[in-house]
């Protein structure tokens, strides 16, 4: 079976810059064995966040990224043939319940709604995990640990985690940062000079201010952040911002001329 979740066991901590209190937070929630839900939008620092209290706690990480086909039965494991026999195979939260991993479901609305039903008695006073098909309930580790992500903007109306769910976890809210600090993150993530990341900032945050286009996501710090590579690798520009800032934004060929006219004003 091809694995589909990532486990971070780092050497090397992470850059992230925070922004308010979310390091405390998430600090008191793993103490007190709390399961944390972070919202926000897409390329706000999330799971650069997770990865980066992971190692702050010396702790491994396993990571999925949900779709719309993520279930249950993927999270918590499958009989599988080998050679001749059917052996059980754990899933990535089988796994993190019992060696006391944090796990880090990412845009868990995405997934299927048997997930929810899966982890339910994992966010409360129970932590239990219930495996259906070998009739086992397996205790979690005292390490054990859940956060999980959605986009409240990206998913209103559309896939939305109902109001029991949430009220499940503690929550933290995560925003774009602010010109200086975003402009403090560029200058540690990459190599360009401080008068290009403003300029990049500056960008984004004229683009963020433009809610006539209809951008369905507008230019989230990470799209920044790969402009700025690029910069730093010699690609012109206005071309790394064309690239990297305004195509992945929209395909329509007018918002993109009017999106293209103002970053020009500024790089």
């Amino acid at each position: 079976m091809r694995r589909f979740y990532n486990i971070y066991d780092q050497m090397t901590q992470p850059y992230y810059l925070p922004i308010e209190k979310e390091v405390e937070v998430f600090e008191h929630c793993y103490q007190n064995r709390l399961p944390i839900l972070l919202k926000g939008p897409t390329g706000t620092g999330k799971s650069r966040f997770v990865e980066y209290m992971a190692h702050q706690l010396n702790k491994p990480l396993i990571t999925v990224a949900c779709h719309e086909e993520t279930s249950a039965t993927d999270l918590i494991g499958r009989f599988l043939l080998k050679g001749t026999e059917t052996v059980w195979v754990d899933g990535p939260l089988t796994k993190a319940v019992k060696e006391g991993a944090l796990i880090y479901l990412d845009e868990i609305a995405e997934a299927r709604p048997d997930i929810i039903v899966a982890i339910h008695p994992l966010t409360d006073h129970r932590r239990k995990l219930y495996i259906d098909k070998l009739g086992e309930t397996i205790e979690a580790h005292p390490d054990f640990s859940m956060i999980v992500s959605f986009n409240p903007g990206y998913q209103k109306g559309f896939k939305e985690l109902k109001p029991s769910t949430k009220q499940r976890f503690v929550a933290l809210s995560f925003h774009y940062p602010s010109e200086k600090a975003e402009v403090e993150i560029l200058l540690n993530e990459t190599k360009i000079d401080e008068n290009t990341a403003k300029s990049l900032v500056k960008i984004a945050q004229k683009i963020r201010n433009l809610s006539e286009l209809g951008l369905s996501e507008t230019v989230s710090t990470r799209l920044l952040v790969d402009a700025a590579q690029l910069i730093a690798g010699n690609l012109p520009k206005r071309l790394s911002v064309e690239v990297a800032i305004l195509q992945p934004l929209t395909d329509e060929e007018e918002t993109l001329m009017a999106l293209r006219d103002l970053a020009n004003l500024y790089i």
